[in-house]
């Protein structure tokens, strides 16, 4: 059987190194907030291109926290709109909605799975405070189009880099692109701990210290708490595992690109609608590798018959969630479409070749009963 990912098989490429960086820290008997955490945020700072890192819990905490820094501010407002791809995962609506701000769904491009730029400006109001950009599944979504609506009509950018760490648009990491980021280092993740985790990217001093200081209950000196803040700090076990991997991440997205290259140039079904590539190769890590078919449900189990392990992300738009009842009256056909027709396939560096020519196989000889 082909997994769809096998973790256990990135964590031992990693060897032993992994197993040093942890003992070491158990070893130290400092397991929050202490060197490791300190290490890693100032290495991905350099490496996403940002003055400030804050490592956090999670990929959503980060995303969260970003938005009640902004609220902290006053630079938005209970009820003040934000705008959001409407394919996306529902953490970045999530984030939104926690803040008690309002999310304002717009269609994807079919093509590119990501915010479709020409959609955003009919759907500004007096309220709207920012643009999310999600970078969905290792795709850059940001354009010269998009910062050009963000600049006229003074909105903050937000990226949602949970699945793109490494991916570049035009020389800059994303993650360096907006006013801040967010990112998750879930295990399945292109650059993932052993755990959850996740950190806050931004140029903004004072956004940095405000998030810093809500992770930590929002105490900013010990013993004294300035704001109502929240238990999230990325600890020092998964900041050691991050610190080991970090420098690898480059040549991993590289394999990555690889292997999506190869399915891009052997997969020949006709009705399988593959992957659009993107200007320049760097703009996509191929954190997931997405096909789409209209009956996806026979595609998956026949590559199951064939021994290859598939995900589906996501089979339910945000939108059309219980979770949403409020929104599930909207009609948003692209983002339906979407979520009812893709299937990911297996993509990640540990894969073998004979891996990935039987997953091309198994594609090509898909055939609907």
């Amino acid at each position: 059987m082909i997994p769809f990912l096998n973790t256990q098989k990135i964590t031992d490429f990693y060897q032993p190194e992994l197993s040093s960086s942890v003992e070491r820290v158990v070893k130290s008997g400092q397991f929050v907030r202490g060197r490791e955490v300190d290490r890693f945020e100032k290495a991905y700072a350099s490496y996403t291109g940002t003055r400030y890192c804050i490592g956090v819990g999670n990929g959503f905490d980060a995303l969260r926290l970003i938005f009640r820094a902004f609220t902290i501010y006053g630079m938005m407002r209970e009820g003040d709109e934000v705008i959001v791809p409407s394919n996306t995962y529902i953490a970045s609506i999530l984030a939104v909605t926690e803040n008690r701000l309002t999310p304002v769904l717009v269609e994807p491009d079919i093509d590119t799975y990501t915010i479709d730029p020409s959609g955003i400006e009919a759907k500004i109001t007096s309220r709207t405070r920012a643009i999310m950009v999600v970078h969905l599944y290792g795709r850059n979504s940001v354009d010269s189009q998009i910062m050009a609506i963000a600049k006229k009509y003074h909105l903050k950018i937000i990226e949602d880099n949970a699945q793109a760490a490494g991916c570049v648009w035009e020389g800059k990491k994303t993650g360096s692109i907006g006013d801040a980021a967010a990112h998750s280092f879930f295990p399945t993740k292109n650059l993932g701990a052993l755990g959850d985790g996740g950190a806050v990217t931004t140029d903004d001093s004072q956004l940095a210290e405000t998030i810093r200081t809500l992770g930590n209950y929002g105490s900013h000196e010990k013993g004294l708490n300035r704001l109502q803040g929240v238990n999230s700090r990325l600890d020092e076990l998964q900041a050691a595992v991050l610190n080991v991997k970090l420098p690898g991440l480059d040549a991993a997205n590289g394999l990555r690109r690889k292997i999506a290259q190869y399915y891009l140039g052997h997969i020949a079904h006709p009705e399988i609608i593959l992957p659009a590539l993107p200007a320049q190769d760097e703009e996509h890590v191929w954190h997931l590798f997405v096909v789409r078919h209209v009956n996806r449900h026979a595609l998956q189990q026949h590559l199951h018959s064939q021994g290859i392990g598939t995900l589906i992300h996501y089979p339910v738009a945000p939108h059309q969630q219980a979770a949403f009842k409020d929104m599930n009256q909207l009609k948003l056909p692209v983002a339906e479409r979407i979520h009812h027709e893709v299937l990911s396939l297996p993509l990640n560096p540990v894969m073998e070749e004979w891996e990935v020519r039987k997953v091309v196989e198994g594609v090509n000889g898909f055939r609907e009963i």
